[in-house]
């Protein structure tokens, strides 16, 4: 039988999406034709996925490809492997993406993909054989012109050259399709900067935050929980930006000094042991009191709903970046917005990875390379615009920072409906 996972119906990601669109909705006064459109997924897909273990035993593990929207181009979204993985979660993550590409105005559609298992208890061999399980039973979804996949939690640059490999040998006679999936090697057509784009994405959209509020980077304290791909990218920035990032944690525990975490050794430390717990640079701290940490800018950097009604009360930040996809629930949104907390919601704060993934495509398409140094000014501008715009919408409509975000993205792909006659 196919591992599923049981959906946490107490902050289901999937009704929380949809009660924020209703609210930006609202405050548009979108019409119900309109509404009908763009508010559910085009597209789901569930495939079971019989493989092949290392010691010979088959099991069969559960995946799914969920289209939210094409209306503005391509679907676009990341495959993540994690034990906890659910449909719901997928939807969610999907309807995220449409109005992360719209929000930083890339012109793609909403996509996300994923499969129910633990790939930290799998051989490299067993995740290759469930790769290309997986791409050839979405390969009727998945193609430059309709729907191109990406890393996201839990796989990584190695499974996209599968995912390539197995989709060119199985469309195109074995002739490499490089624009099919982005996060790639560069050896195969990835993009220069792809790795560090979502934490450099974080970092451009704080430095703006920090701005509007007249802040100083200099000296001001983060907090993150979380410190992976995009978490210890965005340290790092920070940390080179003489910004003071007192306390940083990750799956098996964390660490805080009030005097600031030396980024650079604690990094090359969590390379060598894998956490950062046990850094002899701070002090052992759990992840509810760094949660609850005085400080300029908190970064949840972890897995949905790590803020909840529990502990929002706790948080003591003046800003909040949400690095993770949907860190807060809708309850913790309310208590931290009534708190006057500034916060960057994760369609804005998060659109990096996207965005130099749209570099990687064009690239592709254009069998061009960019350097690095480009990749990174043409990320900066269109992070950076996309923030300006979102905070002129806020002040214009006096609405919370996610309220604008959600509102100038549904636009956007409300009026793509419109222009192309998809509606009655």
């Amino acid at each position: 039988m196919a591992e599923v996972a049981v959906p946490n119906d107490r902050n289901n990601p999937y009704e929380t999406a949809l009660e924020n669109f209703d609210a930006a909705a609202d405050a548009l006064d979108l019409p119900e034709s309109i509404r009908a459109m763009i508010k559910y997924p085009e597209r789901v897909l569930i495939v079971a996925l019989p493989v092949r273990m290392d010691n010979g035993e088959v099991r069969c593990f559960t995946g799914y490809r969920v289209q939210h929207s094409t209306a503005r181009g391509p679907a676009k979204g990341g495959i993540r492997y994690h034990p906890q993985v659910t449909l719901d979660e997928v939807k969610a993550l999907a309807t995220a993406m449409t109005w992360k590409c719209a929000v930083v105005n890339v012109p793609f559609g909403g996509g996300k993909g994923g499969v129910t298992c633990n790939p930290k208890e799998m051989s490299p061999s067993e995740l290759e054989r469930l790769t290309r399980r997986y791409t050839a039973s979405i390969l009727p979804l998945i193609g430059p012109e309709k729907d191109i996949p990406a890393p996201d939690v839990y796989t990584n640059p190695q499974m996209m050259a599968w995912i390539m490999d197995t989709y060119s040998m199985m469309r195109a006679n074995g002739y490499p399709v490089w624009g099919v999936v982005t996060g790639k090697p560069l050896s195969v057509g990835g993009c220069a900067g792809r790795d560090e784009a979502t934490g450099r994405g974080v970092f451009y959209t704080l430095e703006c935050a920090l701005e509007h509020l007249r802040i100083p980077m200099k000296g001001a304290q983060v907090v993150l929980q979380g410190f992976g791909k995009t978490g210890s990218v965005a340290a790092l920035l920070l940390h080179s930006h003489q910004a003071k990032v007192i306390a940083v944690s990750d799956t098996r525990g964390g660490v805080y000094s009030d005097k600031g975490l030396d980024i650079p050794q604690l990094v090359e430390y969590k390379r060598k042991t894998g956490s950062v717990a046990g850094f002899p640079g701070g002090e052992p701290i759990s992840s509810e009191d760094l949660l609850a940490l005085e400080c300029e800018v908190l970064i949840p950097a972890a897995l949905e709903n790590a803020i909840n009604g529990d502990n929002a009360k706790r948080v003591r930040a003046k800003v909040i970046a949400e690095a993770a996809n949907g860190p807060l629930t809708r309850e913790a949104d309310t208590i931290l917005e009534g708190k006057g907390v500034f916060i960057i919601p994760d369609i804005l704060c998060n659109a990096g990875g996207v965005t130099v993934s749209y570099f990687e495509w064009v690239q592709n398409q254009q069998h061009m390379s960019w350097d690095l140094h480009e990749v990174h000014e043409r990320l900066e501008q269109v992070l950076k615009r996309a923030f300006w715009e979102v905070v002129e919408l806020r002040s214009q409509r006096s609405v919370s920072m996610r309220l604008a975000a959600l509102m100038l993205a549904i636009q956007r792909v409300a009026d793509a409906v419109k222009v192309r006659g998809l509606y009655p």
